[in-house]
C-alpha cells in the first residue's frame, strides 16, 4: 500500500509543480488552488509512505516520478523542447525509480 500511495503522491507532485508554474506568482486563482490541493495531497502521501519505506528511497522515488512527469508533460504540451536525448534521460529517471522499487 505504501508504494501505491508513494506513486500517487509523486503524480500529485507533478500536478502541483505544473500548477505552480501556471499560477503566475499566485495571481491566477484556479492554478493556485490546484497547487495548494496538490501540494497538500502530495505531502500527506509522502509522509504516509515514509512511515514504512526508507526515507531516502521514498524521497528519491517521489522526486523522480514528479520530475519525470512534470518534464514529460511540459514537452508534450510544447512548453519545453522535445528531443530524443531529453526523452532518453527522463526514461533513465523512470528506470532508476523502478530499480529502487525492485531493490527494496
Amino acid at each position: 500500500m505504501a508504494w501505491f500511495v508513494l506513486v500517487l503522491s509523486g503524480v500529485l507532485e507533478a500536478v502541483w509543480a505544473t500548477a505552480l508554474g501556471r499560477s503566475e506568482g499566485f495571481t491566477r486563482l484556479t492554478p493556485t488552488v490546484v497547487f495548494v490541493l496538490g501540494l497538500v495531497g502530495s505531502m500527506i502521501g509522502l509522509a504516509y509512505a515514509m512511515r514504512t519505506l526508507p526515507i531516502g528511497t521514498a524521497y528519491a522515488v517521489w522526486v523522480g516520478i514528479g520530475a519525470a512527469l512534470t518534464a514529460g508533460y511540459a514537452m508534450a504540451t510544447g512548453e519545453e523542447p522535445l528531443s530524443a536525448l531529453r526523452v532518453l534521460l527522463l526514461l533513465g529517471i523512470v528506470g532508476c525509480v523502478i530499480g529502487l522499487k525492485l531493490a527494496h
